[in-house]
């Protein structure tokens, strides 16, 4: 069963069970994804899913972030209760020693040692951290690592 598959069938389950904070939710998320699907002209993957369900999963923390600023706290809570049924859909998170072990491996199989490095080794990071690790962080880890090296 594809990603898109469990999101609609969680959808129809969400109906029967009247949940409706969880049905807009997930009405949302499906709406993210159909909006792609028709702007791109192209039916996504589960890899293509994952980047948009990552992507409301960063709109919501930084939503967070401006509510809490706002002194908007159940609006940040509402935004909490999304993102967690979003990570839901996301595979298991890697640690950051799991994180580092991808940088020290795609370091060597692309010979990568500075700087100007970057792109060809995020390149080859992207596919295999995709959903399971925030690429923000690893950027800025493998900036650290190349500035360093």
């Amino acid at each position: 069963m594809s990603l898109k598959e469990k999101i609609k069938d969680d959808i129809k389950q969400a109906m029967r069970d009247r949940n409706e904070s969880r049905l807009s939710t997930l009405r949302m998320l499906s709406a993210a994804i159909q909006r792609r699907e028709v702007d791109e002209r192209i039916q996504l993957d589960d890899a293509q899913v994952l980047a948009a369900i990552e992507k409301l999963v960063k709109q919501g923390r930084e939503s967070i972030e401006q509510y809490v600023k706002g002194g908007r706290q159940e609006l940040a809570d509402k935004e909490s209760g999304e993102i967690a049924i979003f990570q839901a859909y996301l595979p298991q998170q890697l640690s950051e020693a799991e994180i580092d072990k991808f940088i020290a491996e795609a370091m060597a199989t692309t010979g990568a040692s500075s700087i100007k490095d970057m792109g060809k080794l995020m390149a080859v990071l992207k596919p295999q951290l995709q959903g399971r690790a925030d690429m923000g962080q690893v950027g800025s880890k493998v900036k650290t690592k190349l500035g360093a090296a």
